[in-house]
């Protein structure tokens, strides 16, 4: 059995002030939530998050990620310096980066490789835009991302996916659990047809406007294990919301 995750992904949100207070307030009702739970700060605010959480079952990520140890590259950040911030996950791939940053598949694959080779966990990020869905090449576009993302990489062991339709995040559209459903099927047969029967342990979360009004029948599909979620992280109350829905239903 898979364990259900519910992450949370603040974007350029929240002074350090403003983090703390919502990963403490979001620390303490979800103490025995039965499912993992998973804060991405922005940066500034990484080291201030991981002490306000520690010890509990709240998980710390970052929102990107540099493929190099060290050296002249002004505003990136190595995996290290994350290690050392206190996170176990880190992002990798939002539509966002590949968008305004220009990141390309072979820029998140590696990432992945080096975050793997530094005893972090990546959440991979995919999902074809509206009009890729429209034109009907969901399924060759996020195919694309999967096998690209994972070239080279043996164990599928510490990978989390996330299925993100473009056209989802943050416009208040989201996948019917039907849609979202045959992409997260789709993707564990890709991983399947590279990494044989582990593709079984792989986490897949559904991300893109998700509240706790529809995350419901999203997580009772068989490949659904929970939710990269964004705007409604950034409140206690609906965060905390998203995460009871899917501790009940796994």
């Amino acid at each position: 059995m898979r364990t259900t995750m519910v992450a949370g992904n603040w974007k350029m949100h929240n002074t350090i002030q403003e983090s703390v207070a919502l990963a403490t307030a979001i620390k303490k009702e979800t103490a025995h939530a039965a499912c993992e739970v998973v804060l991405a700060p922005p940066f500034t605010a990484l080291y201030s998050v991981g002490a306000a959480i520690k010890g509990s079952n709240v998980s710390l990520a970052a929102q990107n990620i540099f493929y190099e140890d060290k050296g002249a590259y002004t505003g990136e950040i190595a995996p290290s310096m994350l290690k050392d911030a206190g996170c176990t996950y880190v992002i990798i791939g939002h539509s966002e980066r590949r968008k305004y940053f220009h990141e390309r598949d072979e820029d998140v694959n590696l990432k992945v490789k080096k975050v793997l080779a530094t005893g972090l966990k990546p959440i991979v990020c995919v999902g074809e835009t509206e009009e890729e869905r429209e034109k009907g090449v969901t399924e060759f576009v996020v195919g694309i991302q999967v096998k690209k993302a994972l070239h080279g990489i043996e164990s599928l062991d510490n990978i989390v996916i996330a299925y993100e339709p473009v056209w989802a995040i943050g416009t208040g559209k989201v996948a019917t659990p039907i849609e979202a459903e045959e992409v997260h099927r789709f993707i564990r047969g890709v991983l399947g047809d590279t990494h044989g029967s582990s593709n079984k342990n792989v986490r897949i979360l559904y991300g893109g406007s998700v509240t706790p009004d529809n995350i419901e029948e999203l997580i009772d599909m068989e490949d659904i294990d929970g939710a990269l979620v964004g705007g409604a992280s950034l409140k206690a109350e609906t965060f905390t919301g998203i995460i009871a829905k899917v501790a009940e239903k796994r």
